[in-house]
């Protein structure tokens, strides 16, 4: 797993509750409620497949993969830098043509259609017209992703009531047992304790993650569109670096010896 704060932060808020639990004198045995996590999880992934298209509620299990494993592999902002410093110098020593043999060195999709597509390409607008398509898409794309747990989130928690208004049904079956009656009002509040959980704990906090990632990939394709599009142009690499610099952070910039205002 390349990013275990997902993982430590739910084992966190687990151990939070269950100690909490204890210190309030609340037994942890109340949480094996089979007919709680059936109306909150159960019903949480119905309200998914009601509200969404068959399509992206199968990407589910992939978002989840992404939430545990940080996300696209990309290069550092850095990184990306560099190599369009050292394609600039190319450029201006054989031409476009000259980057023809980098572009079967390239993993990255969005980069190497891109290389191809100035390559190819003699119109700037052109290149530009498509490059911004491709990352508007790709921002509709996770958006749709994002969305799908950020509704998760919405609809937990209104599960939770919705349980708990069933578990009270069941109580009121009990109410010559006082016993029996406690044991079932307290079973019945297990439902919304585990979509207020599920809802504020888990899909909203992934929600989040996933805009996070967006975030990050999205600043790297801004610099590569920007890169690409100074090659073509025949900026040069020292031009092309201090234009590029700006999608750093000051920091990011102290580590490269880049003097910040």
């Amino acid at each position: 797993m390349k990013d275990p704060s997902s993982l430590i932060g739910i084992v966190l808020a687990l151990v939070a509750i269950g100690v909490g639990m204890v210190l309030k004198g609340a037994s942890l045995v109340a949480l094996v409620n089979p007919a709680a996590y059936l109306i909150i999880f159960g019903g949480t992934a119905a309200t998914l497949f009601v509200s969404f298209p068959l399509s992206e509620v199968k990407k589910f299990p992939k978002l989840i993969k992404i939430i545990f494993g940080g996300g696209q592999k990309l290069p550092s902002k850095a990184d990306v830098i560099d190599m369009f410093t050292n394609w600039s110098t190319i450029v201006r020593k054989e031409g476009l043509l000259g980057l023809e043999s980098e572009v079967a060195t390239i993993d990255d999709l969005f980069l190497k259609q891109g290389m191809e597509l100035i390559v190819d390409s003699t119109d700037s607008d052109f290149a530009s017209d498509i490059l911004i398509e491709k990352m508007s898409a790709m921002q509709e794309r996770h958006r749709k992703g994002a969305l799908i747990f950020t509704q998760a989130g919405t609809y937990a928690p209104t599960l939770g009531v919705l349980g708990a208004v069933v578990g009270l049904v069941a109580a009121l079956g009990n109410l010559s047992d006082i016993d029996k009656l406690g044991h079932s009002i307290a079973a019945a509040f297990i439902a919304t304790l585990l979509g207020i959980f599920s809802g504020y704990v888990l899909w909203h906090p992934m929600a989040n993650k996933l805009k996070l990632l967006s975030k990050r990939e999205l600043e790297i394709r801004q610099i590569m569109v920007e890169g690409l599009l100074s090659l073509q142009e025949g900026v040069n690499s020292r031009q092309l670096e201090h234009k590029l610099n700006v999608f750093l952070t000051p920091d990011e910039l102290k580590k490269r010896n880049v003097e910040t205002d």
